[in-house]
């Protein structure tokens, strides 16, 4: 990896060559590696069952693929279903702040974007949130590289790469370097050594645009942030990808199911032994295989006895096989479960139905312990990133409210239980059912609600004002008392 300071050094000789090497670099490194594997692991493609080959042996002793074993590949879909079920455990419902204005200022699509950049996080260890002037771009590690400073560790630089297209590598190569002092961009044509640098003043991140019918728009002037405004967002205290640890137990896990569906597919025949009938050539073996398979039946010669007594009778017996799966089954469940533990996962399918809330919070706390850390890493991204446009740091704690089954039935009860002794406004936030956009909506409601009947009020008392007073007027006039109310 190319640090921040070695890259300063190279860029003074040659710019455009210096970025290309970082890219090289990157590409070879590791992480990158890691990154593009978890990728695949993601999609449901195991990268390690997908090159495997069932191969066998001529009569030289040389290894060719075995085309008549059955070679199932049973890819699982664990690895997004656990990492998936980490981040929407904390950002199903989005973020929230104490002051509503703050959320506003990460832009449209907010929680979205946070939540892209957190599952990137997740599986390839770290990913790139770019704040452009008034929302969030993700950038993520298979097509960014990161310059980080020598002593501080913190990031000072990155460059951006991509090529477009089904024949990427006969497309030009995108490279864009972005720095604290603006955005450089060069291009390297696929068969070229050198890369083009397109504009050799760095382009502002905050841009004065003129814009005219002729020229089009045109960038005349503009302004940087106090600091690089690209901002990563680790998946977890150790900084790596989730594929690390749990790609072996994956691995193992797709291996012996599909080797179990091809034992089975393989085994998924009918043997015939014929006994007795060694001057059969391979036209009538297959005459007589024909005949099984056909008409499910088949004639073999009488023979005779030899000198001892012994028959030398032909005959056919069909023989099958059974494939021991029990052991198989149970070790598959075995590691299943020490994925989901390893993960710090929760698989539904321990919890019982009709579980008090007890045992479902039993079942949770390897969650909640792993939710712990990962949601202090989102939460050090969002303080950075509202830092650039001067947000307190106080101001700029994000709320979760982490998405979770429950005993609703029991949850309510024990909230309204408590109702005595609570105001109306925390009763409603800690119902389960309800999210945190409704309790916004539920509130406003209820205080328009008290506002009308507040009015109605008055105005009932208004009337019954006036009848008193009409009242009092009519004995003025008559001598008799008003009527009892």
């Amino acid at each position: 990896m190319i640090t921040y300071q070695q890259f300063l050094s190279m860029y003074a000789v040659n710019p455009a060559k210096a970025v290309v090497e970082v890219v090289d670099a990157h590409k070879k490194s590791d992480v990158y590696q890691i990154a593009v594997d978890a990728d695949e692991y993601d999609h449901q493609r195991n990268v390690t069952i997908t090159n495997y080959e069932k191969t066998m042996k001529t009569l030289t002793g040389a290894e060719i693929p075995d085309p008549f074993a059955a070679n199932y590949k049973l890819p699982c879909n664990m690895f997004r279903r656990l990492n998936t079920q980490r981040v929407e455990y904390s950002l199903g419902s989005g973020v929230s702040f104490d002051k509503k204005d703050v959320k506003d200022k990460l832009g449209k699509q907010a929680d979205k974007r946070i939540k892209d950049l957190a599952y990137a996080a997740c599986i390839h260890g770290v990913a790139f949130g770019f704040w452009n002037l008034d929302k969030l771009h993700v950038f993520k590690l298979p097509e960014f590289a990161p310059l980080y400073d020598e002593t501080t560790g913190a990031l000072r630089a990155g460059v951006r790469f991509w090529q477009l297209g089904e024949t990427a590598d006969k497309n030009p190569l995108n490279v864009w370097l972005y720095a604290e002092d603006g955005i450089t961009k060069f291009i390297k044509n696929y068969n070229s050594d050198k890369a083009e640098m397109l504009n050799e003043k760095p382009e502002p991140y905050v841009g004065i645009v003129k814009r005219s019918l002729a020229d089009g728009e045109t960038i005349i002037d503009g302004e940087n942030y106090s600091s690089l405004p690209i901002v990563p967002m680790w998946g977890s205290e150790l900084k790596q990808s989730t594929l690390v640890g749990m790609r072996q137990g994956i691995d193992s896990y797709d291996l012996i199911r599909s080797g179990l569906a091809n034992d089975l597919t393989d085994a998924a025949y009918i043997y015939w032994l014929v006994t007795n009938a060694g001057g059969m050539d391979d036209y009538d073996k297959a005459k007589l295989l024909q005949e099984l398979r056909t008409k499910h039946m088949g004639v073999a010669d009488g023979g005779a006895q030899t000198e001892g007594g012994e028959s030398n009778k032909a005959s056919i017996t069909a023989f099958t096989q059974d494939v021991p799966h029990e052991a198989r089954t149970a070790y598959l469940d075995r590691i299943k479960a020490g994925l989901y533990e390893d993960f710090g996962g929760l698989d539904v399918h321990t919890i019982a139905a009709g579980s008090t809330n007890d045992h479902i919070d039993a079942a949770y706390q390897p969650l909640d312990e792993n939710a712990d850390d990962f949601e202090y890493q989102i939460i050090e991204f969002v303080q950075n990133v509202l830092a650039l446009q001067n947000v307190d740091e106080d101001d700029a704690t994000p709320i979760f409210k982490r998405n979770r089954i429950s005993n609703q039935t029991e949850q309510t009860a024990m909230v309204l239980a408590a109702g005595a002794y609570l105001d109306e406004e925390t009763i409603i936030k800690h119902l389960p059912w309800i999210s945190v956009d409704e309790f916004e909506d539920i509130m406003k409601r209820k205080k328009d609600e008290d506002v009308a009947r507040y009015r109605a009020q008055e105005e009932e008392l208004a009337m019954l004002r006036e009848e008193a007073q009409r009242q009092e007027q009519t004995q003025d006039q008559t001598g008799t008392p008003p009527m009892e109310e």
